[in-house]
């Protein structure tokens, strides 16, 4: 009998060690972050709520390339369409990067050569390596890419880019963009690029929004000039994307990264009906998005006059509006103020292959599990619309792109084993699927 207590002390023991080692090994999922209702398919926790006015708007048939909807047109308001790589939802937008460069089409690498960034603390940079990276076989990521360090300007990875993000089901792309002439501290200017883009989206049934980023001199009135320039440019496109207001209203949407560097008075100039050069009532008009990184920003954001907020960042905890346990919080805020809340989801997070001293920050994947964890609370709030962080951003490890295994003389990279390149296109489109079915539980 002591024998038979003895071994089951012993099996006791050792499935304590297994469930504390399976623990230690999801550390990076955070504590706040649970596992249940994670896989569509499962049965979820009933989603009933009131009806939501606004909705995404997809082109019909006729509309060629270089023509949308003329204003004051009673088009049918619909979340998804049929690309051609199966339905796609208009609900689910994912953001894009067109900042890359290889020799054969650019003369050289860029972006993938990116930087080694220091330490902004001299004594905590001097404990890191600097320099920059060196391609083809040590690039910028700590995953490496299917179609290798690959230039945004080939046609030929601008159609795969296309045909992946049908698969993903996402219907909107949001394009990281920048004014003519200039660009990121590490790129170069890339503006050029939109009109092929813009065509490649509308092959696939694709829209594509804009994510205005911060330059040298961003101001109210200079963004006010951006957007001017966006529509009157490629606002007649088929591809432009345009989001149904509550009031009925067909208006393209923007999204304003680091917007709170600006203040809410000058942003309110712009975007409120009374300010000195407000678009609001005219040609152009659209629905603004800002950035919420801190609580107090999502006052600045109405005080602003933007029309929801977007949380962007995909390492959970990394800022409270990156922070999944507070979403639910945003969104009965922006509720109450008739604000969009746009959460951000993302596969996981690393950057220390441009940042190396910012380890804290990562976000294991778990195979897919830590990007089903996000999916889950962002649907737990029901949202009108989810972004991804993202396709392509492989700088910061968010990126679906496909990935391969990578071995070199100095490097071993990440990557989606043990499933293959697809895994995060699949997940993301099952997820959609289910979104979409859940919404229509809400809209009831």
């Amino acid at each position: 009998m002591a024998r038979l207590r003895r071994k089951a002390c012993v099996a006791l023991f050792l499935f304590t060690l297994f469930i504390f080692g399976t623990m230690m090994g999801l550390r990076t999922l955070k504590p706040s972050d649970g596992f249940s209702d994670l896989a569509p398919g499962l049965d979820l926790l009933p989603m009933i709520a009131g009806k939501v006015d606004r909705r995404s708007v997809s082109r019909d048939a006729t509309t060629s390339p270089g023509q949308a909807h003329p204003p004051g047109t009673n088009t049918k308001a619909v979340i998804s369409n049929s690309g051609p790589e199966g339905i796609i939802f208009y609900d689910v937008h994912i953001f894009y990067y067109t900042w890359y460069g290889s020799p054969h089409m650019d003369g050289k690498y860029i972006h993938w050569d990116h930087i080694l960034v220091p330490h902004w603390d001299p004594k905590i940079a001097s404990s890191y390596p600097r320099g920059r990276h060196m391609p083809p076989e040590d690039i910028g990521s700590s995953f490496y890419p299917e179609l290798n360090p690959y230039s945004s300007r080939d046609p030929d990875v601008l159609e795969s880019h296309m045909e992946q993000i049908g698969a993903s089901a996402a219907g909107v792309l949001v394009l990281s963009w920048y004014p003519p002439g200039l660009a990121d501290d590490n790129g170069e200017p890339a503006e050029d690029l939109v009109p092929a883009l813009l065509d490649a989206a509308y092959r696939h049934n694709l829209k594509v929004a804009f994510h205005i980023q911060t330059y040298r001199g961003r101001t109210d009135q200079s963004v006010h000039d951006n957007i001017k320039y966006i529509i009157d440019r490629y606002g007649d496109h088929g591809a432009f994307y345009r989001f149904t207001s509550s009031t009925g209203k067909s208006l393209p949407m923007f999204y304003i990264y680091d917007s709170y560097l600006t203040p809410p008075e000058s942003w309110s100039e712009f975007l409120t009906p009374t300010g000195s050069h407000s678009v609001r009532g005219s040609a152009y008009d659209s629905i603004f998005i800002a950035l919420i990184v801190e609580e107090r920003h999502k006052h600045d954001i109405l005080a602003g006059g933007f029309d929801g907020m977007y949380t962007y960042f995909a390492s959970n905890g990394f800022s409270f509006g990156s922070s999944h346990q507070n979403w639910k919080a945003i969104k009965a805020f922006c509720d109450g103020n008739n604000l969009l809340f746009i959460p951000s989801v993302g596969p996981g997070y690393i950057d220390t292959s441009i940042r190396p001293w910012n380890n804290h920050n990562t976000r294991n994947r778990v195979n897919g599990r830590y990007y089903e964890t996000a999916l889950q609370a962002a649907l737990n709030v029901r949202p009108e619309i989810v972004t991804i962080t993202s396709f392509n951003e492989w700088h910061e490890g968010t990126q679906i792109e496909r990935a391969v295994p990578k071995k070199t003389v100095t490097r071993v990279y990440l990557d989606y084993q043990p499933h293959g390149p697809d895994h995060y296109l699949d997940l993301t489109r099952r997820w959609a699927e289910q979104f979409n079915k859940e919404k229509e539980q809400w809209l009831m």
